[in-house]
């Protein structure tokens, strides 16, 4: 197994709770800090732990990090193994074997690892046409961060990698001489990078942008919101920098508008659409306003409208308050749909499950009184794939309204 810790200290050793190892065993990745009933000594982030079960048999074994409440990060369940740099690389090309076949030339940007659900708990990569960016989420990545890096550099030569961090663990990165949107690996020609998807050029901001520069998630209800768009005047509510725009452009929109309350967003939609000169004869207007207040105000009617709000429950607390907003939002939008307009309404909260979104939004056309037919629901991209519940963040319904 890879060393983290000095070697002459024992391998770091667990015990948990009994419901603890059922959750591990049924594949849960996480081990709470409240599961550990004892450990045979101190830990470092980083180390790889070994879980023992009720009779001190091999259980797990995962990333350590005794600074977060997720105390283990499990990478894999079972009989014991070595986890050396060959496993790694194994480790490695299982998740890039599920990307084949996903995109061809004309998209060249998407998710190459997703976290827990690829085996690579607390650390995401995403691809912008030669530029990677590696997202860390636990400091039990720093130790091992040169190895990921040479595994990268032998499959994606020449290619620059970024560094993201979340903001928990941005302190405790100065100790190895890392920061937030640090470039670790090749060269890279300012803070943005121009990429494609489906053949339509967008640019994504790599060093300070949300996420990791674009929200390259919402692709298959980008797809789909452009096969809807035909002859339709589009409102694309939380544009953010145009993403459904352009792809509600392409696919024949009679007008787009884009309303963010951002400047700077606004700023970056105008950019992407003139980075596709081809929309050019599309009327685009952004408009600088908060979507609650806007949404309540006469602007018209729209024959599709957009509902892609930031996470509106971030924590558990703020649940309740998103599921009502969600359904505030929808019931604004609908008194703004024409005639056969279609309602596109998405939720990013992971705090808000599936049916509880679902149930507002429908729960508003009702309450509209208009006749309905519901065309869709739909959740991650298979690049996003989810693996266990609390992975489980993105959906979105597509309604149609008379």
């Amino acid at each position: 197994m890879t060393q983290t810790a000095p070697p002459h200290l024992p391998r770091l050793r667990l015990k948990v709770t009994p419901a603890a190892q059922t959750q591990l065993r049924a594949g849960h990745p996480w081990l709470y800090e409240s599961s550990v009933k004892s450990q045979n000594r101190p830990g470092a982030a980083g180390e790889l732990a070994v879980v023992l079960d009720r009779q001190e048999r091999f259980l797990a074994l995962g990333l350590y990090d005794p600074g977060s409440p997720l105390r283990l990060r499990t990478l894999h369940v079972g009989a014991p193994v070595t986890v050396d740099r060959a496993w790694w690389a194994q480790h490695l090309d299982s998740a890039l074997a599920l990307r084949e076949g996903l995109f061809d030339h004309a998209t060249d940007g998407y998710r190459l690892l997703n976290g827990e659900s690829d085996g690579w708990p607390g650390l995401v990569l995403d691809r912008y046409a030669s530029t990677l960016v590696l997202k860390l989420y636990t400091a039990a990545w720093f130790p091992h961060l040169s190895m990921v890096l040479e595994l990268l550099s032998e499959r994606f030569p020449g290619f620059a990698v970024v560094l993201r961090l979340s903001r928990n663990i941005q302190e405790a990165a100065k100790t190895f001489d890392l920061h937030d949107g640090q470039a670790v690996q090749g060269d890279l020609d300012g803070e943005t990078v121009i990429f494609s998807e489906s053949g339509l050029r967008f640019e994504a901001d790599v060093v300070k942008g949300q996420k990791t520069g674009f929200f390259l998630d919402q692709r298959e209800n980008r797809r789909r919101v452009e096969a809807l768009s035909q002859g339709r005047r589009v409102l694309n509510a939380f544009s953010f920098t145009g993403g459904f725009s352009l792809y509600a452009a392409r696919g024949g929109a009679s007008s787009v508008v884009s309303l963010d309350l951002s400047q700077h967003a606004l700023a970056g939609a105008k950019h992407n659409f003139a980075l596709n000169p081809a929309l050019v004869g599309v009327g685009h207007q952004t408009v600088q306003a908060d979507v609650f207040e806007w949404l309540r105000e006469d602007q018209g009617h729209f024959g599709l409208i957009v509902l892609d709000p930031p996470s509106l429950a971030r924590r558990e607390s703020e649940r309740a308050a998103a599921i009502a907003a969600y359904g505030t939002l929808a019931e604004d939008a609908l008194k703004l749909l024409g005639r056969g307009g279609i309602l596109m309404s998405a939720s990013c909260s992971a705090h808000v499950s599936e049916r509880e979104f679902f149930a507002a939004v429908r729960g508003a056309v009702k309450r509209s009184g208009r006749g309905s037919v519901e065309l869709e629901t739909t959740a991650h991209a298979p690049d996003h794939h989810a693996s266990f519940a609390e992975a489980e963040y993105l959906k979105a319904i597509f309604i149609q309204v008379f």
